[in-house]
């Protein structure tokens, strides 16, 4: 594949009589429903505990229309990004490519000034990919471990960093689980019970008639980059989009008007505005880095914290399973095949592999234990990238030379992408590593 990516020779007229879907050969493809289930699940984790915490920054009024605005932002660029992916196979009569190999391509067939970048764009994309995803995962550790030591507090007082240590053994197991065909009945099992316990959160919301005096309409402007950095983190995992997306037995059904992503992204961002909405109006200023660690002690609310830490569990191996895709075909695989490497101990290194990017989570968790500030950290420094900044690029790249349209309005439409993008990233990531390290100052 690899070599398919670098043909700068190959032909880039119109390519009508070639269809990519047509010649795709996916292991176990996932069907619509069992694709928009591992979409659902993707962006029904943490982040929605964590949405009463970024309005609070923003200001009520602000948090509701921007989440709206940045997930239709996001929704619009990840239909670039496929329809992007699509073009490049097209081009190159390949029946698919992944995302740093169509960054690639793209790059190198575009603008004179940015083919130069185009090798190293790639290897950004991956490493964004990586990082971003292990990161979600330690997100979910963290999110476990502070979530058992609410419920077993009274009995057993131990720090987070056992929590960490007791949940590591099962969830190293749990991540040997191969493909995400065998995933999807355990990831439509956690929908529902998130589902369930979102219900039962904005039940008790609602129930307890509170409304705070410490709401604001527009919050604080130094915080807006973190509450930009929440929102980007919890309402997509780029990665598993992408992957989602490759795995489908009926890829045209993704990006369609009322398909497979747009009907998943709108039921995420309508869900993620009522529950920010409502858990800031009864917390206020005081937001937790989780709204469930708002809730009263009682029965309702260590059913609510068990099936959340159930769903994230299952929703880590769906998180794990990109970055260990990404490494694995790109960079891991090749290298054995040239060495002959036998099937048997190429399976030994790929669930090498995936122990090792779990403990690699675990260590980074026990390192830093700050949910609030990695959800920001994260969403800003890798979101801002991969779900705006390059899709941006890409469109720009495959429109090339004379594909604009009237008035420029794509090169237009992308250059504000790219310079959204751009803010976001450098802002958020300031702000969080300057919280982060003024928290870790403080001894807190």
């Amino acid at each position: 594949m690899k070599e398919t990516v670098t043909n700068e020779n190959a032909n880039v007229s119109n390519r009508d009589d070639y269809d990519p879907h047509l010649y795709r050969k996916v292991h176990s493809p996932t069907s619509n429903m069992e694709t928009f289930v591992h979409l659902l699940k993707s962006s029904l984790g943490t982040g929605i505990l964590a949405m009463p915490q970024a309005f609070s920054r923003s200001g009520i009024l602000t948090g509701c229309i921007g989440t709206i605005l940045i997930g239709s932002i996001l929704t619009h660029s990840l239909q670039v990004l496929v329809r992007s992916e699509y073009a490049a196979c097209k081009r190159l009569r390949v029946p698919q490519l992944t995302y740093n190999e169509s960054v690639k391509y793209l790059v190198s067939v575009g603008p004179p000034l940015l083919r130069y970048f185009a090798y190293p764009m790639s290897i950004i994309v991956d490493i964004f990919l990586v990082t971003y995803q292990l990161g979600a995962c330690c997100v979910y550790i963290v999110f476990m471990a502070d979530n058992l030591k609410q419920i077993f507090d009274p009995l057993y007082l131990m720090s987070v960093q056992t929590y960490v240590l007791i949940i590591l053994l099962p969830l190293i197991s749990f991540n040997l689980i191969p493909s995400l065909k065998i995933l999807a009945p355990l990831t439509a099992f956690a929908n529902i019970i998130t589902l369930i316990s979102i219900a039962i959160i904005a039940y008790y919301l609602l129930a307890s008639r509170k409304v705070t005096e410490t709401m604001s309409l527009f919050g604080t402007l130094p915080l807006y980059p973190l509450y930009f950095g929440t929102v980007l983190f919890s309402l997509v995992s780029v990665g598993v989009v992408v992957t989602a997306e490759s795995k489908m037995k009926n890829p045209k059904s993704f990006g369609k008007t009322f398909g497979v992503f747009n009907l998943s992204m709108a039921f995420v961002v309508i869900l993620y505005t009522f529950i920010g909405a409502i858990g800031y109006n009864y917390c206020g200023s005081t937001c937790a880095d989780s709204i469930t660690l708002a809730l009263p002690r009682g029965i309702l609310s260590t059913i609510v914290i068990i099936f959340f830490v159930v769903a994230i569990f299952i929703s880590y191996a769906l998180h794990c399973y990109v970055p260990e895709e990404v490494l694995w075909r790109g960079y891991i695989l090749p290298r054995l095949e040239r060495k002959n490497v036998t099937p048997r101990r190429q399976h030994i290194v790929r669930y090498a592999l995936r122990i090792s990017l779990c403990l690699s989570t675990f260590l980074t968790t026990m390192a830093v234990p700050r949910l609030g500030l990695f959800i920001s950290l994260f969403g800003s420094l890798c979101l801002s990238a991969l779900g705006i900044c390059f899709p941006a690029l890409m469109q720009i790249c495959n429109f090339y030379p004379d594909r604009y349209g009237p008035g420029f309005v794509y090169l237009l439409k992308d250059s504000l992408l790219l310079i959204f993008g751009i803010v976001v990233l450098v802002s958020g990531t300031y702000t969080s590593m300057y919280t982060m390290i003024a928290s870790f100052s403080k001894g807190d």
